[in-house]
């Protein structure tokens, strides 16, 4: 709209510019003309409303350039506020997630600090095993009763493993908890293939000396059972051993240890768990069974008892009848003897005659 009504400013103008060129040279003609007179009358006279046209055209420019220029104030002021408003949000959610990162990099810096009291903790033996037997105490007696399991328990060869878990036929499981690891931490520390092949070999000397002498130690026959396990207290250090030393793995399966990882430990006492309650169902089954056998001897000699009872009744019943039949007897008869009317009662006193007296010695 802003461009047709500056294209028509711009007609009108070319027109009243025009009209003045041709007032000018009409103005150089002899005056005694009125033809020529007459043209400059109407010429002014198109030239007064030209002009009043450009005065309209004008105004309606101004106007409307107006309210295009108030239309922009207020919708830059609304953008300007949108814009306000999204900034703010932005730093805000900006600063929310700044402050998550900080957590998160405390949690990193702590993490770290713990990896590395970890590391302090795992590069001492003593501590090792420490951490070792921590780890599978917390595992067990997370999953069993107490009473199931025992920690440091005395064989009869004197020997103490670090567990063993009670089982339903009497003897224990063997559980040990001291795993070498020194020679994986140095096998995962060698750089030229010679270094590997030489740590490669110690681990394989330092895990077979411990499965035997697990296998020496706590597989006692008849008091133990046939399967003892070795618990590796490191997911990783299990899972390397399975992928590099499987011949060492083999080796232990025939020794009858098992190596177990934290996770496989946790499945492995979830089983002892399952069977230890099936035991004990089968004792608790057991024991209803035997209750019911006397239950069901009590309830047969209560029923010798009650049809004794009703023997009993039946005679005492009969018994009472029989008394029953006397009382009436004996009723009727009193009932007679009621009945009976004596005349000497009602007789007068002096005709009543003395019985004679016998004198003593006079019959004899």
């Amino acid at each position: 709209m802003e461009t047709a009504v500056l294209i028509a400013l711009g007609l009108v103008v070319g027109l009243a510019i025009a009209a003045l060129a041709i007032f000018v040279a009409r103005s150089r003609q002899p005056a005694d003309d009125p033809a020529a007179e007459q043209r400059i009358v109407e010429l002014g006279a198109r030239v007064q409303a030209m002009g009043e046209l450009l005065a309209r055209a004008q105004s309606q420019l101004q106007a409307t350039v107006n309210d295009r220029l108030d239309a922009v104030t207020q919708h830059l002021g609304t953008s300007v506020q949108t814009a306000a408003k999204h900034t703010g949000d932005n730093l805000q959610k900006l600063n929310e997630r700044l402050a998550v990162i900080d957590h998160a990099q405390k949690n990193i810096a702590d993490l770290a600090s713990q990896m590395t009291s970890l590391q302090s903790v795992l590069s001492n033996k003593q501590t090792r095993g420490v951490f070792g037997q921590g780890r599978m105490e917390a595992i067990i007696q997370d999953k069993l009763p107490k009473g199931s399991y025992e920690f440091q328990y005395t064989l009869k060869n004197g020997k103490r493993p670090d567990c063993v878990v009670m089982l339903p036929d009497k003897r224990p499981l063997v559980i040990d908890a001291k795993f070498p690891l020194e020679s994986i931490t140095a096998l995962r520390d060698c750089k030229s293939e010679e270094e590997k092949r030489l740590a490669a070999q110690r681990v394989r000397q330092d895990v077979m000396k411990h499965v035997n002498d697990i296998a020496e130690k706590y597989l006692v026959p008849g008091e133990t059972q046939d399967v003892a396990l070795m618990f590796v207290p490191s997911e990783s250090v299990y899972a390397e051993l399975h992928d590099g030393f499987d011949d060492v793995v083999q080796r232990a399966y025939r020794a009858q240890v098992m190596m177990v990882s934290p996770t496989l430990l946790m499945l492995a006492i979830q089983v002892i768990q399952q069977i230890q309650k099936d035991a004990q169902m089968r004792e608790a089954a057991d024991q209803i069974r035997s209750e019911v056998g006397h239950m069901m001897k009590d309830v047969r000699l209560l029923g010798d008892r009650v049809r004794k009872l009703q023997t009993h009744f039946g005679q005492a019943s009969d018994d009472m009848n029989s008394i029953q039949t006397s009382v009436g007897r004996i009723e009727k008869r009193a009932g007679r003897i009621e009945e009976l009317e004596f005349d000497g009662d009602e007789a007068p006193s002096e005709n009543i005659i003395p019985a004679p007296v016998r004198k003593l010695g006079a019959a004899e």
